[in-house]
């Protein structure tokens, strides 16, 4: 069943948003009467019958509607400076999304390059992933911000950064599964000392995924799939 996302499921009688209808029209081609699936991104998933199909506008009747749990019983929060390069953070945006994430904040760190980002695009591709990977809970994307100010947010008791430089401990010995957990990852030149003090003294344990000195992006998604595998054993 071809799924759509839509943000809102109260009312019996929705119409797709145009990017969706348009997807609907003049990619899948479909017609009155055809049966799809809707996503509100908040765990409702729905099964509805298009109703007007025109170039647009795109109706459909809600015929059913399902409410999932949370998929996690602890939420992982993903704070990661952005790549240099944009398509590598919006290609670990796609895969963090499909591994399992519920929340992701573009870091400004004092070695980040690229400081401005399409948000937008990234929701989209968020969107797009999680209809792929059938999940019914969408991430939140944060708009960038400086990691002084995220340190200043209220945060959960597990508090990670990732770390190539000074004393550090294995992720996977000191994540608990049960918890929600906040990891930040740093930039392409690593975080600077200055900052790692500040984290330390925000709560923050500094660890390692291995020995192998990874990308951001690389180490974005190997945190994140760890963490969600952690939570199913």
């Amino acid at each position: 069943m071809n799924l759509f996302h839509l943000a809102h499921l109260e009312d019996d009688t929705v119409e797709l948003p145009d990017e969706e209808a348009h997807h609907a029209v003049h990619v899948l081609r479909l017609r009155p009467g055809d049966t799809i699936g809707l996503l509100d991104g908040k765990g409702t998933r729905a099964a509805a019958q298009l109703l007007e199909v025109g170039k647009h506008r795109v109706n459909a009747h809600i015929l059913s509607r399902t409410h999932y749990p949370r998929e996690r019983q602890a939420r992982i929060h993903l704070a990661v400076a952005p790549t240099k390069q944009q398509d590598r953070l919006e290609w670990m945006v796609e895969k963090a999304v499909e591994l399992g994430v519920d929340r992701i904040t573009p870091v400004l760190t004092q070695r980040t390059e690229r400081t401005r980002l399409r948000t937008d695009r990234l929701h989209r591709l968020a969107i797009a992933a999680m209809k792929q990977s059938q999940r019914v809970w969408l991430p939140v994307i944060d708009e960038p911000i400086k990691l002084t100010d995220l340190l200043e947010e209220v945060l959960p008791d597990q508090r990670f950064f990732g770390w190539c430089e000074g004393e550090h401990a294995s992720l996977m010995l000191r994540y608990a599964p049960g918890a929600d957990a906040l990891v930040v990852i740093g930039p392409e030149g690593d975080l600077t000392w200055e900052e790692a003090e500040l984290l330390r003294a925000k709560g923050c344990t500094a660890v390692s995924i291995g020995n192998a000195r990874l990308r951001t992006e690389t180490a974005a998604l190997a945190v994140v799939t760890w963490m969600s595998l952690a939570q199913q054993r």
